[in-house]
Formats: C-alpha cells, structure tokens, sequence
C-alpha cells in the first residue's frame, strides 16, 4: 500500500497561484482568515525556490486534528520532552513536561484523528542554572510555586502502547523518577532507533531533521518540540517507503543487544570508536547497541577478527526490550562467547 503523502504547509487551504502572477489573486477567492499579504509572500517563497538557488523555511505549525480516518488496527502512542535543570539524572529536576498523546494508524504509519497535549511547568526547589535559562527561556519566577499536573499525566497514560522521545536514554530516567507509570511502557527514541545517516542525513538533532523537510520552529520548549518531531516522524524516510513512525513502532515490537567488548585490548580501541563503539567510563568498557540478532551475530564476528585475533574471548550482551531500554534497568545479562 501506498503511504500517503503528509504535508504541513504554510497555509493549507490555500488555493493554487500562479508564481509569475502573485498579486493578481483576487480578495473574494482568499480562505477566510489569511491576508492578502500572506498569499503574496507564499507566492514570492514558491518564485524563489523554482528558481532553483534559493530554499525557503516555512514556520512549523502544529498540527492538532491530523486528517484521515485509520484502515485498521492503531497504536496509541505519547510523543514527550522534558526541559531540566541539567543533565545528571541523580542529582538535576525536571522543570517542564510535554506530552502529545495520538493513535498512529498501523498501515499507513501516520497520525490520525486528535491530538491530546499537556505542557507543565514544575518548580526544582533550587534557582535554575543561566545556561539553562539561556536555552530554554524559563525562569524561576516562570516555575515559582508550580507543580506538574500527576493525574492529568496518568490520564493521558492510559492505553498508550508505545512512548516516543528524540532522546530517551536522557528523558526516561527523568520522567521515571517523577512518575513511575512510565516504567511501565514500552519505549522507542527518534534519536537512536532510526538510522539518521543511512537516511541520508548529515544529523539526527532535532532542528536539522525539520529544516530538511523546510520547517523552522521555536526550539528548546518541550511542547514545540514534540509537536515538531511528530511532524518529522509524520513524513516518510528518505530512503525508505515507510514513515519514520512507523520505523519506530517495529523498534518498538523487537529486542535490541547492548553488546560490551569486555576486556578489548588498548591498542583496539581507535578501531572500536571508528566502529562506532562508545566508551562507558563508569563500566571501563567499549560498548555499542545492535538492532537485531543478525547484527549481533555480524559484530561478534567483527571482534573476533579485528579486535580479539586469535586470543580467547567473551563478550556481555545486554538484552533489552522496550519495556527497559533506555531506562536504568538492566535487561538479561548474558555471556557470549567469541
């Protein structure tokens, strides 16, 4: 089946216009609520980009009704941020929550029907950082006396499948310490579970990924940030023919490796991070993540012969489903053999 095409256009009741005669559109024929002045600026955007040398940026609006009605069966899913007071989950506070709750129609891969948001400020009970402030906008007497709202949380919860964040390895352990429903769900994170540069993408951060499908938006608020990586997750991967919703509910259904190269000589470690091993400084262990049991299979053969040689070896795999990836819960600790 053909996934249908999703698009948040500027203004999207629109009426064709023709881009070497933007002023002659006629003030009877504009969709109620635009100015004029807007439908001569989309026409000046759409004679710029035609020219072939100039790319226009058109302002990301959410979206809170999406179009269609699903085929069949849907999973519910929470698209979530968080904006914290820093990035050490034992010690930092969470100092604002958003949360979209939306069904994702299991055949086309997209949204459909309403969106549900919450968006809470909650005061940390200590001055946040400037750096902090500089980044997000939010300041102490924005949180002074406010509590993130626990029972609409747990309304919004109920039913959900799967949560999204474009970060969880971050997110989680936040938001499980503040609500211990979320321990309870399955994960998937935008960020890691789908292959960004295979893509054909330079980055996986957030803004890069929306100004490559022409959006700009208002960063670094936790709201505008959901709303902008559903409308990312909305459209189709670049190299593929499905949506990168749909890529994320598969992560979402199968079990990942989180494969230690214990004991790796010192001598294999430019060979691991050029492999894309990262290094665990609190384990003193080279570590990467593997979608699949081919692709575990694959990289214990890789370390055998590159990093191990002809030396006895055993490797820790982590198994992990979404129930406790990127959580701070271990998943079945095995030893395997090289």
């Amino acid at each position: 089946m053909k996934t249908p095409h999703v698009a948040l256009d500027l203004f999207p009741e629109m009426p064709a216009v023709a881009a070497d005669k933007p002023r002659r559109a006629k003030r009877a024929t504009l969709p109620v609520g635009v100015a004029p002045d807007a439908i001569i600026l989309e026409a000046m955007a759409q004679q710029l980009e035609a020219q072939g040398d100039f790319r226009v940026l058109r302002r990301l609006k959410p979206l809170l009704q999406w179009p269609g009605l699903p085929s069949g069966a849907v999973t519910r899913v929470v698209v979530l941020d968080t904006e914290t007071t820093g990035l050490d989950q034992g010690k930092e506070k969470i100092i604002e929550l958003a949360l979209l709750r939306v069904d994702i129609d299991n055949a086309s891969g997209l949204p459909v029907g309403e969106v549900q948001v919450y968006d809470g400020l909650e005061d940390p009970g200590r001055t946040i950082p400037p750096e902090v402030v500089a980044l997000t906008g939010i300041r102490d007497a924005d949180v002074k006396g406010q509590t993130l709202d626990a029972s609409r949380v747990a309304e919004l919860l109920i039913g959900v499948d799967l949560v999204i964040a474009h970060n969880a390895g971050f997110d989680r352990p936040f938001v499980e310490q503040r609500f211990a429903q979320f321990a309870e769900l399955n994960w998937a994170c935008s960020f890691a579970d789908i292959a960004w540069k295979a893509q054909g993408l330079g980055s996986a951060k957030l803004e890069s990924l929306a100004q490559a499908k022409g959006w700009f938006y208002d960063a670094h608020r936790a709201e505008m940030d959901c709303h902008a990586l559903l409308a990312v997750l909305a459209q189709k991967l670049p190299n593929a023919s499905h949506t990168g919703l749909a890529e994320l509910l598969q992560a979402g259904r199968r079990p990942s490796y989180l494969l230690q190269a214990s004991n790796a000589p010192f001598e294999a470690k430019d060979k691991l991070k050029a492999r894309g091993y990262r290094w665990n400084a609190e384990q003193r262990v080279w570590q990467t993540r593997l979608g699949s049991d081919v692709e575990r299979t694959a990289e214990c053969d890789w370390l055998r012969e590159n990093v191990y040689g002809q030396r006895l070896a055993t490797v820790q795999v982590e198994v992990q489903d979404a129930r406790v990836r990127y959580s701070n819960r271990p998943g079945l600790l095995t030893q395997q053999p090289l």
